[in-house]
């Protein structure tokens, strides 16, 4: 994952402003610390720090057309870059970069190219002939982006908001599918899918259809000349993307780094997801990494994680704290890009309030939302998390196509039926039960959904609360309302992640770029309606959903037994 930062239209032209710019692109260097760019032309800057993922010798960014009257510095991955190429067969490349096809694209199609691309990806590209410039984000927000604007009339862009939050006036997350033309000087939507418009879909559900289309996901994404793994909790999704990784790694480019697959957990001692994690791991006879971490050194990350996720969001930095944690440790062996879980839960109705939805409307509905706000929570967990240690993350889930197959499928199918044997994400559960030829054990397959931050370690958010509460005072949370006034923060954790985001970034428009509004499990606000209880416990956590996670507190009481055995030890 690379880092980018684009200024146009500058007032000043001089070599400060330059160097001002290689400042503030060096503050994203953690996300591509293997080679730094930066080209300009009269008045407009397009700086790269690249992780080289793709062609690490020669594809250095920004990139450009034949004659270099077009340039293009990009984040992200293009997955279908060979058979666009082959649209171009008149065009030269000058690399071997999976990006360069978007300088090409944009010379053939001009700015309509957008929809073509399969990938995960933030760009700008500027037009020397005519001085104009595109950005566009990929059609989830994987790939993080942010809009800004000078006092000087510049429009900037960058990959985080701390490359251009001390220079714009105002600055916004920039939104996914959507692209920037300087000619009209305002976005417009390009990703036009089906569902977006959140009309019910009647597609029947067909297992080797919605099989097939994930296996497809996976395996575009293996597309890498450098070292790989996969993250690995052991839950359903996870052990999903494990599975099919391993099932298909010998007959893929990245079969060069071998052909066993390198899998990665962490959490406290005794938590579900090691133990979990350990048992796939075995059974798909993965080499497989396992992190430990104490809730003093998640307590002692959290301004770090914070500033790198440019968060505030409970949930957020929850999970984000054993993401970032282990992120280190992957790219300690010399990995540099993972494949993850992340989105499953959005597309299927995995979050254990999906139990509660009236019918199959609200429930596809609320699919539907949790998609579109997925890049403010766990796509901005996700490549954040492991950006800060030089490490891309890939997820599958969210891959274009899949989409498009899931949700047109009719949300009866998805709906949480007891009566009927069926649990949370029973559809993508049951396309993966093959007896022939098994992805994963019964109970695996068929394993209750954990989040992230639950399944490290229960105590960790008890830790979390814990910590909080020692650094906020009742007064403190009292006066909240007048001391934020714009999402402000309802219990005393939420507040001390607050207080380090605001000194990190002070301005409004920096705190405007975090979701607000009641949530309980994960919940949107308006699934908060589901259940009359739920408006007493808003609590982002699983557990919140109460009367659903039946193992929530054996596993607490459990894990808890373990941390006593081994301070013991």
């Amino acid at each position: 994952m690379c880092g980018i930062l684009a200024v146009l239209g500058v007032a000043e032209n001089s070599q400060s402003k330059r160097s001002r710019i290689i400042e503030l692109s060096r503050r994203l260097r953690h996300r591509g610390p293997d080679w730094s760019g930066l080209h300009h032309h009269q008045n407009c800057y397009l700086a790269h720090q690249r992780l080289a993922i793709v062609d690490p010798a020669s594809g250095d960014q920004p990139l450009y057309n034949e004659d270099k009257t077009v340039v293009v510095t990009v984040n992200g991955e293009i997955y279908n870059h060979k058979e666009l190429k082959e649209k171009l067969k008149s065009h030269k490349f000058r690399t071997g970069s999976d990006c360069e096809v978007i300088a090409h694209l944009y010379e053939e199609y001009g700015e309509e190219f957008v929809d073509m691309l399969d990938g995960m990806f933030s760009f700008v590209l500027l037009d020397t002939r005519d001085n104009t410039f595109i950005a566009a984000r990929d059609c989830i927000g994987i790939t993080p982006l942010y809009i800004g604007w000078g006092l000087d009339g510049s429009t900037w862009f960058a990959s985080e908001m701390k490359a251009l939050s001390d220079d714009c006036e105002r600055f916004m997350s920039f939104l996914p599918g959507h692209i920037y033309s300087s000619k009209t000087g305002s976005l417009r939507r390009w990703y036009n899918p089906p569902w977006y418009a959140e009309t019910i879909p009647s597609t029947p559900y067909e297992p080797l259809v919605l099989r097939k289309a994930f296996e497809k996901a996976v395996t575009k994404r293996l597309m890498t000349d450098v070292p790989f793994g996969v993250l690995l909790s052991g839950g359903l999704d996870s052990s999903l993307v494990a599975s099919v990784a391993s099932r298909y790694l010998a007959d893929s480019a990245a079969a060069q780094w071998g052909t066993q697959l390198h899998t990665f957990c962490v959490g406290l001692m005794g938590s579900p997801d090691l133990r979990a994690a350990r048992e796939v791991a075995d059974y798909l006879g993965t080499r497989h990494h396992e992190f430990h971490f104490t809730v003093q050194e998640g307590i002692d990350a959290l301004e770090e994680v914070i500033y790198h996720t440019e968060t505030y969001d409970v949930t957020t930095i929850r999970a984000s704290t054993p993401m970032f944690l282990m992120s280190r440790k992957i790219k300690s062996l010399g990995v540099k890009m993972v494949l993850s879980g992340e989105g499953s839960d959005e597309i299927f109705g995995g979050y254990l309030y999906f139990h509660k939805a009236p019918n199959k409307e609200e429930f596809h509905q609320e699919t539907c939302r949790k998609i579109k706000a997925l890049h403010l929570y766990d796509c901005l967990r996700a490549n954040k998390s492991t950006s800060a240690w030089g490490v891309e993350a890939r997820v599958p889930f969210l891959d274009k196509e899949f989409i498009n197959v899931a949700m047109s499928i009719d949300p009866e199918w998805k709906m949480i039926r007891p009566d009927l044997g069926r649990i949370e994400k029973w559809i993508l559960r049951h396309a993966f039960d093959d007896e022939h030829a098994p992805y994963l054990p019964k109970h695996i397959l068929y394993r209750q959904k954990e989040q992230f931050s639950d399944g490290v370690g229960y105590s960790w958010i008890d830790g979390l609360k814990e910590h909080a509460n020692q650094q906020v005072t009742d007064a403190m949370l009292a006066n909240a309302s007048f001391v934020y006034p714009e999402n402000t923060p309802t219990t005393k954790e939420g507040y001390y992640y607050r207080t380090i985001f605001e000194r990190f970034f002070p301005k409004n428009s920096a705190r405007s770029t975090v979701p607000g509004g009641p949530s309980v499990a994960c919940s949107t606000a308006k699934a908060v309606e589901w259940d009359a209880t739920w408006s007493k416990n808003l609590d982002p956590s699983g557990r919140a959903a109460l009367g659903v996670h039946l193992a929530a507190y054996d596993e607490a009481k459990a894990a808890n037994e373990a941390s006593a055995v081994n301070s013991v030890e």
